[in-house]
């Protein structure tokens, strides 16, 4: 029997003319879909979808007979898994294996913690040691680093030469890294 006679008679309300458009087409359908969404399941889930829009379409009288039943399920097929590839594209699942596991790759909430505590220890300490510079390389390390002034601004304002205020800024940093080094050398015991 033709596809046309079959669905000609399933609109007159024989359901067993479906059943043959459905083993007739069913693969096919199938087979396409899995084409473009590469998942089984979801293959499965659409091939369904797809028969009953074939469903309700010839039942509310839309489908359109020319002679062309197979194109036209297969065009919906190919539409509904496009849709559903577009719709789910952004949210692709991403499967564990024995070289994968999602919690390789997402920080721990203690390790953030740790490190948010670590920074502002760290802070508190520079300030500290930064308290304890002479005061003409404090008053240049402040003016360049947290005034954001040039060298030639910091010199000015102090009334030396541009060479004395690099000087003073090394002289200040050399001490900090003095005073800092064994913070950090008992750190590294701790973190490799």
């Amino acid at each position: 029997m033709e596809d046309a006679e079959l669905v000609s008679i399933y609109r007159s309300g024989d359901d067993r003319a479906f059943k043959v458009l459905l083993s007739r087409y069913k693969t096919k359908v199938y087979t396409t879909v899995l084409y473009i969404v590469k998942d089984k399941d979801i293959a499965s889930d659409i091939t369904q979808d797809v028969f009953f829009k074939v469903i309700d379409t010839i039942r509310d009288g839309r489908y359109n007979e020319n002679g062309k039943f197979q194109q036209w399920v297969v065009r919906v097929a190919h539409n509904l898994a496009i849709d559903h590839y577009r719709k789910y594209k952004k949210y692709q699942m991403v499967r564990e294996d024995d070289d994968f596991s999602i919690f390789n790759t997402l920080p721990l909430g203690v390790e953030g913690v740790e490190r948010a505590i670590m920074q502002k220890e760290t802070k508190a300490l520079l300030r500290e040691y930064i308290q304890k510079l002479p005061v003409e390389q404090k008053k240049v390390l402040l003016m360049r680093h947290f005034a954001g002034m040039s060298f030639q601004e910091i010199a000015d304002f102090t009334g030396v030469s541009i060479n004395t205020s690099l000087g003073r800024m090394r002289y200040a940093l050399l001490n900090l890294r003095k005073m800092l080094t064994p913070y950090y050398e008992h750190e590294s015991n701790y973190y490799p």
